[in-house]
């Protein structure tokens, strides 16, 4: 992987089907803390321990899980990544999304970062990825 994910030096990721190119870090000072995502001029924010907290989640489900991305105005496929990044009884009781009108595609951004972590693997498809944690 490459950065080690400090603003300086952001993780430099790709989306499962391989199609977009983004960055993330962590802003430890943020309040709550966050992971800042850049997608060109868009900037996304979540909840930084939603490294943690979706790894934990998708132990628990013990299978492939699909990611589901959505943007927040869009309903998310139950049972997928995306539907948990919103649910109220997530960990942190709804959107892990922290910027109002940009919370959704949490499964977009998230398992990439997950699987470059080396917490997840990801299917690589064109469309309908899945995702399942590494012990």
């Amino acid at each position: 992987m490459h950065g080690s994910g400090t603003r300086d030096d952001p993780w430099q990721l790709t989306t499962a089907p391989g199609s977009s190119r983004y960055t993330m870090y962590r802003d430890e000072s943020a309040d709550p803390p966050a992971l800042v995502c850049q997608v060109g001029a868009t900037t996304l924010k979540y909840h930084l321990r939603a490294v943690d907290d979706l790894h934990a989640w998708l132990r628990e489900q013990g299978d492939w899980v699909p990611l589901g991305a959505a943007d927040e105005g869009k309903d998310a496929a139950p049972g997928s990544v995306e539907a948990w990044g919103r649910d109220p009884g997530n960990p942190v009781g709804g959107w892990y999304g922290l910027r109002k009108g940009y919370r959704g595609r949490f499964g977009m951004y998230l398992p990439p970062l997950l699987e470059a972590l080396g917490l997840a693997e990801l299917t690589h498809e064109k469309r309908n990825n899945t995702v399942r944690a590494r012990s």
